[in-house]
């Protein structure tokens, strides 16, 4: 699998979050080698806090595969996921999340905790980390100097 390709896929969908002051945050999700999901954080816009790219690309892929269980997929997602999406990842049993940069004020992957290698949940999911690292960190980065320079 082609992760760099795909994670350029994702970050497409961040900057469309960007260019309408979301935060930045995109995702896909890849069954069969073929994108079946997209989506971008959309939370200040819907004035809905379940409106993260990682839940949003989660529901359209259910209803792509028409089940709640998307084995045999992967998620790609700019940046480390929250726990709210994290524990989402895990329910709908998504086996291998990538991820661009780190979030290490609310990421479960590994920078405040781990939720998808604990062995207290019956599910785990194989993490790879920091694809388009530096391109995914660059664009949270700008967009919160930019948020600053407003308020």
């Amino acid at each position: 699998m082609d992760y760099e390709f795909f994670m350029k896929e994702a970050y497409k969908e961040a900057l469309k979050a960007y260019e309408i002051n979301e935060v930045p945050i995109g995702c896909v999700i890849v069954y069969d080698n073929t994108i079946i999901s997209r989506a971008y954080n959309r939370r200040n816009i819907e004035k809905n806090t379940l409106k993260h790219a990682e839940l949003i690309a989660i529901d359209n892929a259910c209803n792509v595969i028409n089940d709640w269980r998307l084995e045999n997929t992967t998620i790609f997602i700019t940046v480390e996921p929250c726990p709210m999406c994290t524990g989402a990842i895990l329910q709908s049993r998504i086996p291998t999340v990538v991820f661009g940069t780190r979030n290490k004020k609310a990421g479960c992957c590994g920078s405040i905790l781990n939720m998808l290698n604990n062995n207290s949940f019956n599910h785990k999911a194989s993490i790879i980390e920091g694809v388009l690292e530096e391109e995914c960190s660059l664009l949270m980065k700008n967009f919160f100097k930019k948020l600053r320079k407003k308020g």
